[in-house]
Order: C-alpha cells, then structure tokens, then sequence
C-alpha cells in the first residue's frame, strides 16, 4: 500500500517541497535589509558648510553629531549596531547640496540624513530625499515655512526662527522700543525670516523702521549702517549668519550708532574669536539661543556634554557644537524606539509615537503631525571676552 504523501516511487512529497523552498531561499540569500543597516552597523549622511565664510556651523555641528554617535559607539551602539557619519562639504552652495544628497542616496548608500546646514541648502535637498524616502532629521534649520509645510520625512530638534523672532521682538515691545530696523541675509533665509519678523513685528504693534539686505561674502557694511542710522531706530535686528556679522558689528561700533543689536541663534558661531578680533565689538550684543549654555552643567543634557567632550579631548566647545550633540542624542533615541528590526518606516513612526518627553531635562515634543522638536528659546547677551550672560 503507498502511504499518504508518497509518490509511485515511495519519496515523500513534502521532504522534496521542504528542500526545494529551502534550496530557493540559500540562492536567493536572506531578506533584504534597509538600506544603509547591516547587522553592525548604521549608516548616516550629512551634506554640510565645511569651507568659507559660514563654515563654523558645518565643523561645529558635525563636531557635536560626531561626539554623540563616538560616544555611542564606545558603549556598544545602538542594538548592537555603530554608528558611522559619512559628511561631505557643499560650502554653503545648494546646487552642490543637491549633488551631495544624491551621492549619499544613491552611492553611500545611508540610511537617514542629519546636520545639514542653511534654508537655501534644505530647501535644494528635501525633493530628492523625500523622493527617495529617505529621513531628513535635525537640520540647522529654523525657517518657518519648513514647519508649517508638514513633511513625513522631516524631523526638527532645534526651536524655529519665528519662535526665536518672537521673543527678539517681543522683548523690545515689553521694553517700550516700538520702532525697530532689520538688517538682513540676501538669501533665501535671510528674506524668507525677514517676512517672518515683520509678520510678528505687525501683530505686536512694532513698526519696522528700515529693512537693509547684506550679502554674506561682504567685507564693507558701511552703506548698510549708514542707512540704518539715518532711520533712528530704537534697536536692529540682524537675521544673517557667519562672518557677515563680524563685518557688520565692526561698521556699526565704528561709526558710533548706539541702538542696542539682537541677533538670532546663528549670528554668532566662535565667540571668543569674534571678541577679540573686534577688541570686545561683540559686548551687549542680545542673541537667542536654542539649546542651554554650553558652560553651564546644571541641566543633566549639558553636563553629559561636557564630559563626554572632556573624555574625547575635543577642543571646539560652542552653542552650535552643543545643538549637534543633542541631535545626535534624539536621533539615537528614535533609532532605539524603533528597534532591532530597523526600516525608515519604523524610524518615523517610532519619532512620532514619542510625544512630549524630555532627554536629560531638554524638553521636546513630536507626534504624527508635529514633527518639530524642541521650543526652547533664550535671550542671552555677550561680554566683552564673548561670553553670555542671561
């Protein structure tokens, strides 16, 4: 008699279908894996500013992911994974931005992107890392369109220019300065953050006297300062980044116009340095800052920070250093809620179900529709020597 399952030969159907499929799945080799995650190891891209008059954001910030993901590393990595950063230089150029974003697509192959730097670079890169659903997180980005334009691949950590602008503006308003000027960035961050301030400006009763552009390669800002001072206001608000605030801090001490200067979080990256080449120009400078000082130890996210910075004898120390840190810490959290089985997927999902939480006090909030971060803003002003004081 044949047995159930056997053929005329008396061989077992099932063993042969068994050995098939198994056969199959050898030559076909495991499932596929997200790209830029093998079993030990996650892969990160970064296009960033590491050259030119800008290129202390780009070296800082990398400085601070790079602390972070080192730190991790040291400690096992994340479910067993390290973490490798694969940074290339755009020098504050979008088209090199864009052509950066498609070799880390689609050469290095990474599997999120993170610290990139300036509004007219993001706004380059985000069509071709949205087209390839690739995450875009924390970049050094703070201009409001990105935040009211809901994007599934986007992740803030950083507080936004307008929330910034908010307190700059006021502030001034509290103290009875109703009448102020603006000096700003001729860039799409510059004239995209302008239209911001002077929203603001309306809504709280504060009239914008003059508004000046200033191009970031400038060396001379005296037409600029001339022009302010003839509309008398009763303080300037610079919306710019880099050395062109050096510049312009030099021209206006010099020409001994004395309505009080606000700057936003990324005016001034190397205070110290901008003290003493301006023999003290920076004192009473106002800036918002959006992370805690640097300096300071008392919240656990920055004492965390200066150790691990002592213990890796790393010599930049400064607010944009310190962002990167936090960012790298916030993106590592996100990749540990996700899990061993790691997807892009499961990334923004596990982002979007931490709600509001807080990562050594800092506080930050993220949802499925809320994927801005943080909305930490102060107002600090600089001594002579460049360091803050609140």
């Amino acid at each position: 008699m044949k047995c159930r399952g056997m053929d005329d030969r008396g061989i077992d159907r099932r063993v042969v279908l068994t050995t098939l499929a198994a056969a199959a799945l050898a030559v076909a080799g495991p499932a596929a894996a997200e790209t830029g995650v093998t079993d030990t190891r996650i892969k990160v891209g970064q296009s960033a500013v590491f050259t030119g008059p800008a290129k202390d954001f780009g070296v800082d910030y990398k400085a601070g992911i790079a602390l972070y993901f080192d730190k991790v590393n040291k400690t096992g990595g994340v479910q067993g994974r390290s973490l490798e950063l694969v940074s290339h230089d755009d020098a504050y150029d979008p088209k090199k931005t864009a052509e950066n974003t498609t070799r880390l697509i689609d050469e290095d192959k990474v599997f999120a992107l993170i610290g990139y730097v300036a509004t007219g670079n993001l706004i380059a890169a985000m069509p071709i890392a949205e087209k390839a659903g690739v995450p875009m997180f924390a970049p050094l980005v703070g201009t409001t369109s990105f935040r009211t334009n809901h994007n599934r691949y986007l992740f803030h950590v950083r507080a936004s220019y307008e929330t910034e602008l908010r307190k700059i503006v006021g502030h001034l308003a509290t103290l009875g300065i109703n009448n102020i000027a603006v000096i700003y960035q001729n860039s799409a961050f510059g004239k995209s953050n302008l239209e911001t301030c002077l929203q603001i400006a309306q809504g709280l009763k504060v009239k914008v006297v003059e508004s000046v552009p200033m191009e970031i390669a400038a060396t001379d800002a005296k037409p600029q300062v001339a022009t302010l001072t003839k509309a008398q206001p009763g303080a300037v608000v610079m919306i710019m980044a880099g050395k062109m605030v050096e510049v312009f801090l030099r021209d206006y001490r010099a020409s001994g116009s004395a309505a009080p200067l606000y700057t936003i979080s990324v005016g001034i990256t190397d205070a110290p340095g901008s003290a003493q080449r301006l023999n003290g120009g920076i004192e009473g400078l106002v800036t918002a800052s959006i992370v805690p000082s640097p300096q300071s130890s008392r919240m656990p996210i920055v004492a965390d920070y200066r150790k691990d910075r002592a213990d890796a004898g790393e010599k930049i120390d400064s607010y944009t250093m310190l962002e990167g840190y936090i960012a790298a810490r916030v993106f590592v959290e996100g990749l540990k809620r996700a899990g061993r089985n790691l997807t892009r997927d499961g990334f923004i999902k596990a982002m979007e179900d931490m709600g509001t939480t807080k990562l050594g006090d800092f506080p930050l909030q993220y949802g499925p529709g809320n994927h801005n971060g943080s909305n930490f803003v102060d107002l600090e002003m600089y001594t002579r020597s460049g360091t803050l004081k609140r």
